[in-house]
């Protein structure tokens, strides 16, 4: 089970295992803001409040963001796990068909493996495209691929509760993230 750890400035950091958030809470270098009622840690003596959502007391210093590399778990999470030629979702694929990466200019026509030419595509119209270019075999892409912001690639492969996700909105915006994915569960 996870907790969302929070810089001193609110601006969400990670997800930390809550035994980790625990520890930071019992070591003094974290509050708890948010927790789960329903669950807690105990000791012989006594008994701590599941945290959902923590923030630390000193801030920390996050380093310049790095440009991310495309890999196929950013890569769909930015199409939202959808095939970009046929639009259909990885739940409508049938039994031996798959998500692929597909570079719209082929690697062997020039095309690089950047954020702007790479796309989420099903087997069957990756298949389908093979060495050509989208127009070329009647496919059509919906929007230009770009590459994401630094929020949705740390938060697009992330699940969190919706406590979690309302802190994560109030530093970032609601616009900035739209890939957070909420669980169902009391926390994930």
């Amino acid at each position: 089970m996870s907790c969302l750890a929070l810089n001193a400035s609110y601006e969400p950091l990670m997800i930390v295992p809550a035994r980790r958030a625990i520890r930071l809470v019992l070591d003094e270098k974290a509050e708890v803001l948010e927790e789960d009622s329903h669950r807690a840690f105990r000791s012989v003596r006594s008994r701590y409040p599941f945290p959902l959502v923590i923030r630390l007391v000193r801030y920390v210093h996050v380093p310049k963001r790095f440009r991310r590399q495309v890999t196929n778990t950013f890569l769909f999470a930015r199409d939202e796990y959808t095939c970009q030629y046929c639009g259909r979702h990885k739940r409508e694929l049938r039994i031996r068909e798959f998500l692929t990466r597909d570079h719209v200019l082929p690697l062997s026509r020039g095309g690089g493996n950047s954020w702007d030419n790479v796309v989420t595509s099903c087997s069957t119209c990756n298949h389908r495209k093979g060495n050509h270019l989208p127009y070329e075999v009647g496919l059509k892409l919906p929007r230009r691929p770009m590459e994401p912001n630094h929020v949705q690639l740390v938060w697009a492969v992330r699940r969190v509760t919706p406590i979690q996700a309302k802190y994560i909105r109030m530093f970032f915006g609601d616009d900035a993230v739209p890939l957070v994915r909420e669980s169902t569960g009391p926390s994930h």
